[in-house]
């Protein structure tokens, strides 16, 4: 279940790839914009609750999806390109195993504890 699992974030992954190519930028922006969402991390240098606020805040596809269809209702260009990098990130991070968090820790996500070979 879990290769199957992975499967379907690189599908969406892959979804956020060709969605990009659609918005029209140069392709070096991809891969330098991938990573961006992780600066919600940062939320936890002031403690755990506001850690897991921003880190999901970041990693939301629904919110992701909203981002881009708000951009593309009111022709914001750069609000789409927000949408799919934030939900090209959270399919990666998926693919990792790594999800939305709890506020028992880094490690607890929707997906499992994370570095646990059972999750």
């Amino acid at each position: 279940m879990r290769t199957l699992l992975k499967l379907e974030e690189l599908a969406l992954f892959l979804l956020g790839v060709f969605m990009f190519g659609l918005l029209g930028y140069q392709w070096w922006l991809f891969p330098v914009l991938l990573l961006l969402p992780d600066v919600g991390m940062l939320g936890y240098l002031v403690n755990n609750k506001m850690g897991v606020r921003l880190y999901n805040l970041f990693h939301h596809r629904g919110i992701a999806i909203v981002l881009y269809f708000f951009g593309m209702y009111f022709s914001f260009a750069t609000v789409q390109l927000i949408g799919v990098i934030v939900f090209s990130h959270a399919a990666m991070d998926r693919i990792f195993g790594y999800g939305l968090k709890y506020d028992r820790g880094f490690k607890f996500t929707h997906l499992g504890e994370t570095g646990n070979k059972n999750g």
